[in-house]
């Protein structure tokens, strides 16, 4: 991720909505791609003050009204659409009469924005309902428990929610936009990272592979990543939770939980693509590394190695967790290889189409 500037010179960030130098209102241009000064209009919406960009714009309702978005959307003879490029594919949105429910849903939103940032860079299709695309894609974030004093206490009415994905559908549970919960859970479940983002980039793993191979490169992925279909999921997932994962995980898989079955380790291994090209973005923007990227997979891997490995000493510094692993095994980089064909092949697909 760039940073950007504002009209007054002062940096802003991707999440800013306004300029703590000039106090503007900003907020993303979709013309041109910028965090930016919004320049009131006089007849309503407001004006992009980006060089040579200029579009009228109005806030996303989820902006306005909610205060939970930071995207505008184009205004057209006076109009726009109510919602921004992003806050479109919600179906479900946290019960706002539970205080501490509209933080927890601008987290969200801040985490699935930054999701679409590294999929528009990877130019990876997606759409909702009505739209040109294979399997529509949409959010649901939902509760099962309600917090309490800092605990969170489950509510009998509620069927449990599990953060997870159907038929193209992601539904996060809002106990994960909670740090000090998130990070119970990360220790209970023996994980070395547990974000909210990572969260959004597994499930749109098991999204991609719905849209991408399911039907169409199914004997390829079962070659990469094992035979879907043998154990079925549910046993797999019952084994994992009884036994856990093998001791040599390490050598197979990006991480413990992809030892669980095929379309687990497709989804880990895909969050960690997506984990590194968002780095990479963020770093090659800032001046944080001198290898050579072009593009290739091996380029991409020395690449994020060296700024992972930095960040790994600065985090330990600090008392933090690492970002990148040390080493990437063979059988992972076959299976990143594999992902990085599969995310070139729809690239160029959606050029052509």
């Amino acid at each position: 991720m760039q940073t950007f500037s504002c009209r007054c010179g002062n940096p802003l960030f991707f999440e800013n909505t306004h300029c703590l130098a000039c106090e503007s209102d900003v907020g993303w241009c979709p013309t041109c791609s910028n965090i930016v000064a919004l320049e009131p209009l006089d007849n309503g919406g407001y004006r992009c003050t980006h060089e040579g960009c200029g579009t009228a714009l109005m806030q996303c309702h989820n902006y306005s009204a909610e205060n939970v978005c930071n995207r505008m959307v184009v205004m057209a003879e006076g109009h726009a659409d109510s919602l921004c490029d992003c806050c479109r594919y919600n179906d479900v949105i946290p019960d706002l009469s539970t205080p501490g429910n509209r933080e927890r849903w601008a987290a969200l939103e801040a985490a699935k924005r930054r999701l679409f940032h590294t999929l528009d860079l990877l130019k990876l299709p997606h759409g909702t309902e009505g739209e040109n695309i294979r399997v529509p894609l949409s959010f649901s974030f939902m509760a099962d428990a309600l917090p309490d004093q800092g605990l969170w206490r489950s509510t009998a009415s509620q069927e449990k929610v599990y953060t997870g994905h159907a038929n193209g559908h992601i539904t996060i549970n809002v106990k994960e936009a909670d740090d000090v919960e998130r990070e119970r859970l990360r220790v209970d479940m023996n994980e070395s990272h547990r974000t909210l983002i990572g969260h959004f980039r597994h499930e749109i793993g098991h999204y991609y592979w719905d849209l991408l191979v399911k039907g169409q490169d199914e004997s390829t992925s079962c070659r990469v990543f094992g035979d879907h279909n043998n154990p079925t999921y549910s046993d797999a997932l019952e084994q994992y939770y009884q036994q856990g994962a093998p001791t040599d995980w390490s050598t197979r898989f990006i991480s413990a939980y992809a030892s669980m079955h095929p379309w687990e380790d497709f989804a880990e291994t895909f969050a960690f693509y997506l984990d590194m090209v968002a780095v990479l973005d963020t770093a090659l923007h800032m001046g944080l590394s001198r290898a050579e990227y072009d593009g290739t997979l091996d380029s991409m891997l020395r690449a994020f190695h060296q700024v992972g490995m930095a960040v790994n000493e600065l985090n330990r510094d600090m008392g933090l967790l690492d970002l990148a692993p040390r080493v990437i095994a063979p059988t992972v980089r076959e299976k990143l290889a594999y992902l990085h064909k599969l995310i070139q092949n729809a690239n160029a697909s959606s050029q052509a189409a």
